[in-house]
């Protein structure tokens, strides 16, 4: 072999530095270790009264080891390198390794396009992205495009131009055509995106957690978020979906609209009734209310009717006739020296859990008639006074906008400066914020016009404060003062300083995996990868002899190189990668048994030992190049089409692969010839191998119309399953899913029955590893998002499990999360449609480019035929499993993008042995060109045979390890594999192969000749 002394350079110098790369690992969970164990020593000592295993208490062993860790970036770990040096190079875990979160993230664009016109409430506008939101759930055209498509078949003839023509709009006029407006507006949106990813990411800099990974999918407006690590998942929520749109508003005086709240209550119960609301009612709605009299004297002296718990007749009655007033029932005082009215902007309370009922009686037209115009309700942040005594209580403010807009006097763009600070009265915490000239001005004019009266300071539509100016504030200093944490000013100002987001991200699929779960899947991953390779390690000594150790040892090195090459480039590792790695031992021996077998093949024909290297190394090269590109290609394919952990997978997928060929093909040559120099020469066969697989003769061609009659039934079921149906996971049907551990054992059954009723319909119920530990999936309140739905279904999660006494009751829902939630997944609908669509993407276009590779490398399409109906074959055998199987297996069988995973690796699989057959098919053709050729598709099949099997063997053991020590995680991944793994073999064998026989009518593989041959006799003849 030529270059062999760069080759052996090459090598002990990537294995120098992988192993100097993953030191750095070492010496960081080294030091981590200790720092844990000292946090938690510490807040045992410092709170005593705090105890163990509780939210609490991990809380504040979180906060003590993260302090230790922010103040130790300058010591030095290992080497004399500095621990935040380490931290940066060590290899990184996912989240579902070390716990924390992923989030994916959906660009609106449709709010974007809505605050760029001059009218957001434009009927046709409004219409328009309504109908482009529906349509997009089922389309992969740009929403911008929909949006132009469904406004031109509302409004065929009006303009665009108008309709966006604003201060600040470059480009668009009242005489711009539409082409013109929407390509502006494909532009804005583009621009949109990239600038909400650029905030994002400043703000995930600014989180403090360790080796973020941020992405951004511009072909589908889509971020995705990975934080492992993560201790407090609400507040990353609360971090990402902030516009951070930062406004000043003046205020109604709740003493002002009392006869409003009165007429408004009049009119939604004429609604809920049916009847009309009086003129009366509707004529006083824009009277001077600014003398009325308290609401209590207003209502005749009666008493708050919405705390009569105890009477369920008297709350039912309240409701009925007092629906709004329930809800905005000011409290009114008034100064005893004066008798006037003290300025006040909270209308009223209401629980977080009836915000939406407010919500919708607010929208009603006829309850809106009796607010001024000007009149907008926003909810307040709970006050910390009221959080201890109701949770879940919010102030509910009048705001004033400026007349005719919906837009606040001042808005948070003019604020240049934003940090997080004491108060020098109090010594409480607080936002200072500074302006610009224009706004200072602004809020000079703002606070001098309201004096004594308060001014509210909104952040993305919630009041944060409402102070009352004692007069002018001059030089554009501000500051939101209230009941906040230091954590919670640093939150919010670092918030304000990542900048305003136009077109806002909202939270479409999340998921949360605890530091248990992580520390499990750790346990399960290293389990499975040892005995992986400690089978396979043992295998290729016992069949290939000393032969074997070559194998081995490039094996070790194949795996060093990926574990050490992933850190280098800053991948992480998941639980999906590990899974790659053990797939990576069982196909990266696969070259080195192509490679043996011939080498035992040539042996067999009577040549030396040093004829039988060189050829088999030579012969092999092409199967052995050609099964790893198409591996290679659909683990592209799925790269590319796939979202979370599944990329973790096909990333280490593609590197094992790629790294094997260097490691089987170059560096185990090196190794052999250096055994060889010596005068030696390695065994290739045991009294095992001998006696296992001998020549075979047998007659696949003849038995072909049995296989097809076989390959006919796998149709019939495959088409079937479809209409049998299959479990989706929740990536694919959307809704939020929990691993809960419960206190005793409960039967899946008995579990769904009980939580029917709480969820308005049955969840679905997995056991998970044992008997206690189960996932609930359920789609109660999938149609809404934000926290307060997430937080509704968790509520009703605990409810029900505590009433069947299965968790703890009287706890917190930190507590519950904290001690029985192993881990959360939501998936809103919006997202699971995209991913049911690039899951049939990922399928046809690695059929397509399958198809396409083998037509350039065989250049006949009968291969290229025979190889698109053996996938099809073994995706059809798979799919029928999953379907009509998974009401009797043990463990779940869902079609998630883990089982897209398995289905392309599938592929990757069956094409690496299909393709091994047709190389030596070919070869055998060249051979023999005018020989018959069902005597020599026989023969190429017969003389791979073993090869056939032994890969198929390494694989399967690989594989079957993982299936039973991989955890839960990767348990239908794996069953998938493992039907691919004997499917695959046997389509490669009975359907590839015999196809070319049938698709051959003209002969025209028997004539088939090298290219290479052919130059070489054309330059002969010359």
């Amino acid at each position: 072999m030529q270059l062999k002394g760069l080759v052996k350079v090459l090598t002990i110098f990537i294995i120098l530095i992988c192993l100097y790369q993953l030191s750095f690992t070492y010496f960081v969970n080294n030091f981590e270790n200790k720092q844990k164990v000292k946090a938690k020593e510490y807040v045992k000592k410092t709170f005593p009264e705090l105890k163990e295993k509780t939210a609490a208490f991990d809380e504040k062993v979180g906060e003590a080891f993260r302090t230790a860790l922010d103040s130790s970036g300058n010591k030095k770990i290992g080497f004399g390198t500095k621990y935040s040096k380490a931290k940066d190079q060590e290899l990184k875990l996912g989240l579902d390794l070390q716990g924390g979160m992923n989030v994916v993230l959906e660009v609106s664009t449709d709010e974007l396009i809505a605050n760029m016109s001059n009218n957001p409430k434009d009927p046709a506008l409004k219409e328009a992205i309504a109908t482009a939101l529906a349509a997009r759930a089922n389309s992969q055209t740009n929403f911008v495009d929909l949006f132009a498509s469904a406004y031109a078949s509302k409004n065929p003839n009006a303009k665009l131009g108008p309709l966006f023509v604003k201060p600040g709009t470059e480009g668009i006029s009242n005489n711009s055509s539409n082409e013109e407006v929407i390509a502006k507006l494909r532009i804005a949106a583009k621009e949109g995106v990239k600038n909400t990813y650029e905030v994002i990411r400043k703000r995930i800099d600014k989180f403090g957690v360790s080796s973020p990974t941020i992405n951004l999918d511009e072909s589908r407006d889509i971020i995705t978020v990975e934080l492992a690590g993560v201790q407090n998942p609400e507040k990353v929520r609360n971090y990402l979906q902030s516009a951070a749109k930062l406004e000043f508003w003046e205020t109604f005086s709740n003493y002002e609209l009392v006869n409003n709240i009165k007429e408004a209550n009049k009119a939604l119960i004429s609604l809920r009734s049916g009847t009309s609301a009086s003129t009366d009612s509707t004529a006083k709605s824009n009277a001077d209310t600014t003398k009325a009299a308290g609401l209590n004297d207003l209502l005749g002296g009666s008493k708050d009717t919405s705390k009569n718990a105890n009477d369920t007749s008297a709350v039912a009655k309240a409701n009925r006739e007092y629906p709004l007033i329930k809800f905005l029932n000011p409290q009114i005082q008034t100064d005893p020296k004066t008798g006037k009215y003290y300025e006040n902007a909270i209308l009223g309370y209401v629980m977080s859990s009836d915000t939406a009922e407010l919500n919708g009686a607010m929208r009603e037209d006829l309850v809106r008639a009796q607010f001024p115009a000007n009149f907008k309700m926003l909810f307040g942040r709970p006050d910390a006074d009221v959080l201890e005594k109701e949770p879940k209580l919010l102030y509910i403010y009048g705001i004033k906008t400026v007349p005719g807009s919906d837009k606040p006097y001042l808005g948070g763009e003019h604020v240049t400066e934003a940090r997080s600070d004491y108060n020098p009265m109090t010594g409480k915490p607080e936002i200072t914020m500074k302006m610009d000239q224009t706004g200072a001005l602004a809020w000079e004019r703002l606070t001098g016009a309201n004096v004594g009266k308060p001014v509210a300071i909104a952040l993305d539509d919630v009041v944060y404060s409402a102070p009352a100016p004692v007069g002018p504030i001059s030089g554009g200093s501000s500051s939101i003062n209230g009941s906040f944490t230091k954590e919670e000013t640093d939150d919010i100002s670092n918030i304000l300083k990542s900048g305003k987001i136009d077109a806002p991200a909202h939270i479409v699929q999340d998921q949360v995996v605890g530091p248990t779960l992580g520390a499990e899947n750790i346990k399960a991953g290293k389990m499975s990868f040892l005995l992986a390779f400690l089978v396979i390690f043992a295998l290729m000594l016992v069949y290939y002899n000393t032969a074997g150790v070559v194998a081995n040892i490039a094996l070790i090195i194949n795996l060093l190189f990926t574990i050490g090459i992933l850190s280098a480039l800053g991948f992480t590792l998941t639980m999906a990668g590990i899974a790659g790695l053990i797939l990576t031992i069982g196909m990266a021996v696969d070259t080195n048994v192509i490679i043996f077998e011939r080498i035992k093949e040539e042996l067999s024909s009577g040549k030396s030992h040093q004829e039988a290297v060189d050829e088999g190394y030579k012969r092999s090269l092409a199967p052995v190049l050609d099964g790893h590109i198409t591996v290679f290609l659909t683990a592209a394919i799925l790269a590319y089409f796939g979202l979370g952990p599944v990329l973790g997978f096909a990333t280490t997928q593609m590197l094992g692969i790629t790294l094997s060929l260097f490691c089987g093909i170059l560096v185990s040559r090196v190794i052999t010839d250096m055994f060889m120099s010596k005068g030696k020469h390695l065994e290739y066969f045991t009294g095992i191998s001998k006696s296992i697989f001998k020549k075979f003769n047998f007659r696949f061609i003849e038995w072909r119309k049995y296989a097809y009659m076989i390959s006919g039934l796998v149709l019939i079921l495959g088409i079937a399953a479809i209409f049998n149906g299959f479990d989706y996971g929740i990536e694919f049907k959307g809704g939020r899913s929990y691993t809960v551990k419960l206190d005793k054992v409960s039967s899946n059954t008995e579990l769904r029955e009980g939580l029917k009723t709480i969820f308005n319909g049955a969840p679905e119920v997995k056991t998970i590893g044992n008997a206690s530990t189960v996932n609930i999936t359920t789609d109660y309140l999938i149609d809404k998002s934000g926290k307060e739905a997430d937080a509704a279904v968790a509520a009703k999660l605990y409810e029900g499990l505590s009433n069947m006494g299965l968790v703890a009751k009287g706890q917190s829902m930190a507590d519950f999360t904290n001690t029985y939630v192993s881990s959360s997944q939501t998936v809103l609908p919006t997202i699971s449609d995209d991913l049911k669509s690039g899951a049939i993407k990922a399928l046809l276009w690695s059929l397509v480019i399958i198809f396409i590779y083998i037509l350039i490398r065989f250049r006949k399409w009968q291969y290229s035929a025979g190889t698109i109906v053996a996938l099809l074959h073994d995706v059809f055998v798979t799919l029928a499993v999953f379907s009509f199987c998974r009401k009797f297996v043990p463990f779940s069988l869902q079609i998630d993008q883990h089982f897209i995973a398995a289905i392309l690796t599938v592929i990757g699989f069956s094409m690496n042995d299909t393709v091994i057959v047709f190389d030596r098919i070919r070869e055998y053709f060249r051979k023999r060109p005018n020989g018959d050729k069902v005597e020599i598709i026989n023969s190429a099949i017969n003389d791979t045979l073993s090869r056939t099997i032994m890969t198929s063997l390494t694989v399967f053991l690989t594989i079957l390890i993982l299936f039973i020590f991989g955890g839960e995680v990767i348990r239908g991944f794996a069953f998938a594999m493992l039907i691919g793994v004997i499917t695959g073999t046997y389509s490669s064998i009975f359907v590839a192969a015999p196809i070319l026989v049938d698709l051959d009518k003209s002969g025209s593989l028997a004539v088939e000749e090298d290219r290479d041959a052919k130059i070489k006799a054309l330059k002969e003849q010359s």
